[in-house]
């Protein structure tokens, strides 16, 4: 089966083009304000406008209120919702869009647990888990403790670059990839060269 990849924190439409036309399948844009990569409806607007078609847009969100995540729907054709909080599973499915669920491993989380809670999650994100910080950390977890008899889908963040992607991988044996700060020359601003590499990373795995 072929894996997946979306890169997330997508800032400008050149960037989502290049990442299109390399053969991503779906694009993340960021809506959290502390974050280097948050943009703006006007920004995020843009980005939709230059994709082609068949490439998913994914809204990131972090504890934002019903009305901030409405506000942004009404006005972006979102195909998926990514929460990165500590937002419950009923909260995540009352958007009427698919959505996943993002899981930071820190180390008495129990996977198999939040697939259960978060069962009406088309997928589940697994991200590096630091003290303080909700994901875009550029540190990799133990590629080991990803579950290997969950019926859940599964994605792979964290850490991941072109020299370490076909590793991960092979180790975790997830549905998808998601990458960021990996593929970028500054933040929020991604290298071609960089994703066109991590592209191959995933296609040698």
């Amino acid at each position: 089966m072929r894996i997946r990849v979306k890169i997330c924190g997508i800032t400008r439409p050149a960037d989502g083009v290049a990442a299109a036309r390399l053969g991503v399948d779906a694009i993340g844009l960021v809506f959290y304000p502390p974050s280097p990569r948050h943009i703006s409806i006007k920004q995020a607007q843009l980005i939709c406008a230059a994709l082609p078609p068949f490439v998913s847009t994914v809204g990131l969100f972090v504890n934002a209120s019903r009305a901030e995540v409405e506000g942004v729907l009404r006005q972006l054709p979102l195909d998926v919702l990514q929460f990165h909080g500590d937002e419950e599973a009923d909260y995540c499915q009352s958007f009427g869009r698919p959505y996943l669920k993002a899981l930071r491993m820190h180390e008495d989380l129990d996977v198999a647990a939040e697939a259960v809670r978060y069962a009406t999650a088309q997928g589940l994100l697994l991200d590096t888990y630091q003290p303080g910080q909700v994901g875009g950390t550029g540190q990799n977890f133990d590629w080991r403790r990803v579950p290997q008899d969950l019926t859940q889908t599964i994605i792979l963040a964290g850490g991941l670059n072109p020299e370490n992607v076909a590793a991960a991988i092979a180790i975790a044996r997830p549905y998808a990839v998601d990458v960021s700060g990996g593929v970028e020359q500054a933040k929020g601003i991604k290298s071609k060269e960089m994703m066109a590499a991590f592209m191959r990373g995933v296609e040698s795995a």
